[in-house]
């Protein structure tokens, strides 16, 4: 009895879950956890981007850092200063000439000691070089794929988009698919800026003859405001604070009500920030973001705690993009979009509305032939094919995964397999009712003796599937989807509520069996 109950009550939750879907108007009766299943960009129209992540500039960038750290590492005061000169990056490859032979061990321990195993180190005589290996490039092509798919869906998730699909593709590339967004300007706009902010102090000793000359001193940059691109500022190289500090940040107003940017800091972000704002009293300090100065500020007092503001003239929509992209994090390496493509919703409505219509019609000369050819089985066999649909739809509700037009390849597809495997069992009742067998045996027979064929057909199917949404991307992960889904409930229903509604009829009970081609005794 218990596990009769279990039967009915899982077909029954499940469809129950798939009643938002096929009849949005009974949703408000449903708790807020029973959702409509989202549609894809195919069937409810939106936008599509094809994102490269930019790794030749991120390795330069790492490239470029090595040759700052390997200096730094060098020339530490604490641990003594050894002697060096020639000191390059070319092509990659960070090399220098240590000038006393008996400091060469000592150097090389103490790159080693300062890049672990991050960095192949090598020696010649007086020369070092540093460089990453291939295989190291590859795990930080890698991680910088991962990380720039993780800042974009935060980025993507804080604008408040609905069902976005975000996935990577070919090793390099990002897939971003927004159904309902007809206009993705803003969004291309936020999830293509890197947003590496960082605070340097601003060189106040170069004069305006330096700056004309577009010569800036060594150790200094000249950067562009960001709202005036021809008035730049001297800002001495040196990083004081990095945005990787920052803990979160939010649109809010000044006391003149202007529109600004409120940060918070990390511990170690904000002793950073202390220490800078205690040290550097009445002297500017430079806000960057992408090369680009925020705002540079005097420092008029010291700003324990962590809490900063940034100001520039924002408009309220600028500072809450802003605080989007700082509270999201900076991108590893920038992002270029490649290719762009809006669907129209009126073509995935013109597609929901043939695909009712086929279903329909399907369904309809389904029941007719099960009908036709297995009398009371075939009605049987009828409310389990329903039940079945309705737990696909309830369960990919549930999982809250996308629908496609894949994927409703993979149910249509689903429900041929499931008319499949209930018919393989009423044949082999049939089979066992020409022997002679009595009608309630040939039943009990019929559906042990089909199992094994059914169950053999669909885990290898399933085993497919499965490896379709592993290695698959896109469509072909949707029609995977569906598919696994529509497998178990296929198992699930033939198995176990066929059989049940098959003992219900029969009632313990030899009764006469129409099927075309049966006997009926």
């Amino acid at each position: 009895m218990f596990k009769k109950l279990a039967i009915v009550f899982v077909s029954v939750f499940c469809v129950m879950l798939a009643v938002p879907t096929i009849a949005p108007n009974l949703s408000k009766y449903f708790p807020s956890w029973i959702e409509p299943v989202p549609l894809g960009l195919d069937l409810k129209g939106g936008a599509q981007l094809l994102l490269e992540v930019d790794t030749a500039t991120m390795l330069k960038e790492k490239s470029e850092q090595l040759y700052e750290e390997t200096r730094s590492a060098l020339i530490d005061r604490n641990k003594g200063v050894i002697r060096f000169s020639n000191l390059r990056n070319h092509d990659g490859v960070v090399s220098l000439v240590v000038r006393n032979e008996d400091e060469v061990s000592d150097a090389k321990g103490r790159l080693k000691s300062a890049f672990g195993g991050t960095v192949d180190i090598t020696s010649d005589g007086k020369t070092i070089e540093l460089k990453y290996s291939d295989k190291q490039k590859e795990e930080m092509v890698q991680d910088a794929l991962a990380r720039s798919i993780e800042i974009v869906r935060r980025r993507i998730d804080a604008l408040g988009t609905k069902d976005p699909s975000i996935q990577s593709q070919g090793g390099k590339y990002i897939l971003i698919q927004l159904p309902g967004v007809d206009n993705p300007e803003r969004i291309k706009e936020l999830i293509g800026q890197t947003a590496k902010m960082t605070f340097h102090l601003v060189n106040e000793t170069v004069s305006p003859e330096q700056m004309a000359s577009g010569r800036a001193p060594n150790g200094t940059e000249f950067l562009p405001y960001m709202d005036m691109p021809g008035q730049m500022v001297p800002v001495y190289s040196r990083v004081e604070v990095s945005g990787d500090s920052l803990k979160d940040s939010q649109a809010d107003f000044d006391q003149n009500n202007m529109p600004v940017v409120t940060t918070v800091f990390d511990a170690s972000g904000a002793r950073k920030f202390a220490k800078l704002t205690t040290e550097h009293v009445n002297e500017r300090f430079a806000i960057v973001l992408d090369g680009k100065v925020l705002s540079a500020p005097v420092i008029r007092e010291p700003i324990p705690g962590g809490r900063g503001q940034i100001s520039g003239g924002f408009s309220l929509q600028g500072a809450k993009d802003l605080a989007v992209l700082l509270r999201s994090g900076a991108l590893p390496a920038p992002l270029q979009v490649i290719e762009e493509r809006t669907v129209g919703a009126g073509l995935g409505a013109d597609t929901i509305e043939q695909g009712k219509i086929g279903a329909i019609a399907g369904v309809i000369f389904i029941f007719i032939f099960l009908f036709i050819v297995y009398r009371g089985f075939g009605v049987i066999a009828g409310i389990s094919l329903m039940v079945n649909l309705g737990m696909i739809i309830g369960l990919t509700a549930l999982f809250g995964a996308t629908l496609t037009l894949p994927g409703i390849a993979g149910i249509v597809l689903t429900l041929g397999m499931a008319v499949d495997a209930n018919v393989l069992p009423f044949e082999r009742v049939r089979d066992e009712v020409r022997s002679g067998v009595p009608t309630l045996r040939a039943v009990n027979l019929g559906f042990d003796r089909a199992m094994k064929t059914v169950l053999d057909g669909n885990l290898t199917t399933l085993i497919c599937a499965l490896v379709l949404f592993q290695f698959g991307a896109g469509p072909i992960r949707g029609f995977a989807v569906t598919l696994s889904i529509g497998i178990l409930t296929t198992l699930f229903t033939c198995v176990w509520l066929t059989r049940l509604l098959v003992d219900w009829y029969m009632n313990g009970k030899n009764k006469k069996i129409g099927f075309i081609g049966g006997n009926k005794k």
